[in-house]
């Protein structure tokens, strides 16, 4: 808890933070709300407690750019008049500005937004329709490689420059390989594009055929850049429904063994030493590191008998 503060007084994005040190959100925000109210109510040494406050009272009125006042019952006609003219259908922020250009008001949005709720005048919310339909992930069952490929987001961190750095894997759960990778100093939805196309390319897929890319649902994998890349490339992308890894289990299987046989034993002090020792161990884990699951043997291996038709292809569902 203490450095998961340390580092996001130091402008580190929360969430990161708080997912390098495997730590709730609940449980962070929580503390520090806890830690507010101590504050706000005194401490626990039998000091008087502050008194808690309610909030600033509303005045009721507003200023002009002159300094006059105006009641809060004057703007609401205001805002009827502009409603009744050539103002509608206008929302709570062009009713605004109408106010503070037409009557010169000194008067903010939200100000604006609490006279049309108390008037009952509040436009309904339009309603969005994503370019992309979300497509969640189904159990599927999986005969050879190129089938279904699974890709997630890892962070690691850098004592040396105290920063985080980004790995992005890409496995394919019929043989385990980790067909693309990017490792950088961010991760953006660019980022995971470009290595899903290096992926097809390294593995000669020209026809995607219904070949399946399976996501949680981060901000890169959600991205209309990222969507737009799947779609362009037909691939049928699928997204976890929230709160089910276990649909993601074999990339979430792969970051584990990562995390414990490379990132954990290393104390990095630069991008580049980092650099070079995930990428030397995603060559050893895929030509080299003994896969229960594919009869001890290297996922590359494994993947060459099978294309080779020496070993024919446990079927599963993932």
């Amino acid at each position: 808890m203490i450095i998961a503060n340390r580092w996001i007084e130091q402008g580190y994005n929360a969430g990161l933070v708080l997912h390098s040190v495997g730590l709730a959100s609940s449980t962070y925000y929580g503390h520090r709300a806890r830690q507010a109210k101590k504050t706000l109510l005194g401490s626990d040494d039998g000091s008087k407690p502050l008194k808690s406050r309610a909030g600033r009272r509303i005045r009721g009125y507003s200023y002009t750019c002159i300094g006059q006042k105006v009641s809060d019952e004057q703007i609401k006609e205001f805002i009827m008049e502009e409603i009744s003219g050539d103002g509608y259908p206008y929302g709570y922020k062009k009713l605004t500005a109408s106010m503070q250009e037409d009557y010169q008001l000194n008067i903010n949005h939200k100000k604006v937004y609490r006279l049309c709720k108390e008037m009952d005048v509040l436009l309904s919310q339009r309603k969005v329709k994503p370019k992309h339909q979300r497509r969640l992930a189904k159990r599927t069952t999986v005969t050879g490689s190129n089938q279904l490929w699974q890709m997630d987001l890892k962070y690691g961190y850098i004592a040396g420059i105290d920063r985080f750095f980004f790995i992005i894997s890409i496995i394919d759960v019929d043989d385990r390989c980790i067909v693309g990778y990017h490792i950088g100093l961010h991760a953006l939805a660019l980022d995971a594009l470009r290595t899903l196309r290096q992926a097809m390319i390294l593995r000669g897929i020209t026809e995607p055929a219904q070949k399946i890319l399976r996501t949680d649902n981060g901000p890169q994998f959600t991205d209309h850049a990222f969507q737009d890349g799947c779609a362009e490339l037909a691939i049928n992308h699928t997204r976890i429904p929230n709160n089910t890894p276990n649909m993601n289990a074999h990339i979430e299987s792969f970051h584990s063994i990562l995390e414990s046989d490379c990132l954990s034993r290393h104390e990095f002090q630069s991008y580049a030493e980092a650099y070079k020792c995930v990428s030397e161990f995603m060559e050893y884990y895929n030509h080299r590191r003994r896969h229960g699951s594919l009869k001890n043997q290297a996922p590359m291996v494994f993947y060459h008998s099978n294309v080779d038709g020496e070993l024919r292809p446990a079927m599963m569902v993932a």
